[in-house]
């Protein structure tokens, strides 16, 4: 096999993983729990969102950074670490990502529309449909970063001009002093928020949870590195063989290598900042300028009646196709979520569940391994919502805060890989790694402080 890394293409070329973990954070942090808690407590919370991307950002680069020196997935390095882990992955995964809120939530919505009773069998067809899109597909990464790319560039514009036409000088003034955690007469956090509400939205904005490691499959896949040399899931009904070895390969450390290693990591920092850390932070202020501005001081606490209350605001300010438009462009957001939050947990499960009975040098059937999982969760979401499970809310904050307890685990496991895996020249800087570090920490303080406001 070719040790030595392929020349990088032109940056506009690569653009395309990041949009599909922005897309994974559209339906949850950036559309419900970022602008629920600013629809309560005001925009003074808005320095969670920026900490909790950055952080996010820095530990994706770092998930990033292991892919392509290696060409295969961080989890086969992790593998090799220690051959539990694979078992702590498939849990951490499996159990928070499980819980159908997106569906749910994207269901509720269309029968509001519609003016349809809201019926279990509603958000069970959009699990049930989700699993069709994603089995029918040529490839996984093909069909992602097409339905991603589509909705952020139909939803992000529509949504920032409703924010100027509704917003005022002072909200953005307010949201500004947020972003450092000033607010209406507190610092960081006011008084009596619900910490389970701020710890979730602090591990989803972004993707959250071990939904970050995706971005690994998603650039090994678009051939980012020596990705270019791993194989594909594709859908079971695509010709071509399906069996293909997960382990990749270091490239052969030399000067010619090095050059392109520092040509590589420039194109791919550069878009996932673009595409990951500033668009999703643009959307976290946008979206939660717009609720505060529509409904502050009288959101409803009821799952997510205050989009509803939105819509209503909007229709009588401005016309009833941007109210309408609105929540058409909320359930389409929520729908890519679970669109994507099925595909990745499924690529990281069953990759795992394989691992677990791995022997290196052996050729597997990711692809046929992908879609037992996936029906699996489908069918376990159907299970869910049938047992009376779907208030899109409470689903949505209880993954979010198991998803927390993963991502505090997620920064020291990075660091400790490729301080392992890696030479020291292709290794973070002291800056990313104090980064890492304090990312571990904050997750850490908050996760152990919600905690303990439960009992």
């Amino acid at each position: 096999m070719n040790r030595n890394l392929p020349t990088p293409p032109k940056f506009l070329n690569i653009i395309g993983p990041s949009f599909i973990l922005l897309g994974l954070a559209l339906g949850s942090g950036e559309l419900i729990m970022w602008p629920y808690l600013s629809a309560v407590w005001g925009l003074g919370l808005l320095w969670g969102g920026l900490l909790g991307i950055t952080f996010q950002y820095i530990l994706n680069l770092e998930i990033m950074r292991y892919t392509l020196a290696w060409g295969e997935s961080v989890f086969v390095g992790f593998r090799k670490i220690a051959k539990w882990l694979p078992v702590w992955f498939i849990l951490s995964t499996f159990i928070p990502w499980s819980l159908p809120g997106f569906s749910s939530a994207s269901s509720q919505i269309i029968a509001n529309l519609f003016n349809l009773p809201h019926i279990k069998i509603l958000p069970i067809l959009i699990l049930i449909f989700v699993g069709l899109i994603l089995s029918l597909g040529k490839t996984l990464h093909k069909t992602m970063e097409y339905i991603q790319k589509g909705i952020i560039f139909l939803g992000l514009p529509f949504v920032t001009l409703l924010t100027f036409l509704i917003t005022k000088r002072t909200d953005w003034a307010e949201a500004a002093g947020g972003l450092i955690g000033n607010g209406s007469g507190w610092w960081f956090f006011p008084p009596g928020v619900a910490l389970t509400s701020f710890l979730g939205a602090f591990a989803y904005a972004g993707a959250g949870g071990n939904l970050n490691f995706a971005q690994s499959y998603y650039i090994k896949e678009k051939g980012f590195g020596m990705g270019k040399f791993a194989g594909k899931i594709t859908s079971l009904f695509s010709p071509g063989e399906k069996k293909m070895e997960i382990e990749g390969r270091l490239f052969t450390h030399n000067e010619a290598n090095l050059t392109l290693w520092k040509k590589w990591w420039k194109i791919v920092v550069a878009e996932h900042f673009i595409i990951f850390w500033f668009l999703g932070l643009v959307t976290i202020i946008l979206m939660s300028v717009l609720a505060k501005s529509l409904v502050f001081g009288g959101a409803s606490s009821a799952g997510i009646d205050f989009l509803y209350q939105q819509s209503s605001i909007l229709s009588s300010r401005i016309g009833q196709v941007f109210g309408v438009g609105f929540l058409i462009v909320a359930a389409l957001m929520l729908l890519s979520t679970q669109i994507g939050v099925l595909e990745s947990t499924s690529r990281i499960v069953s990759e795992n569940i394989l691992l677990v009975f791995h022997k290196p040098g052996k050729t597997t059937n990711p692809s046929l391994a992908f879609y037992i999982v996936l029906w699996s969760q489908i069918a376990l979401g159907i299970i869910v919502l049938l047992l009376g499970f779907d208030e899109p809310r409470f689903l949505l904050t209880l993954s979010a805060v198991l998803n927390a307890i993963a991502m505090m685990v997620a920064f020291p496991l990075v660091f400790l890989l490729n301080r392992k895996s890696l030479k020291e020249h292709y290794q973070a800087s002291f800056v990313a790694k104090f980064l890492l570090i304090a990312g571990f920490l904050f997750f850490v303080l908050f996760v152990s402080m919600t905690i303990r406001s439960l009992f």
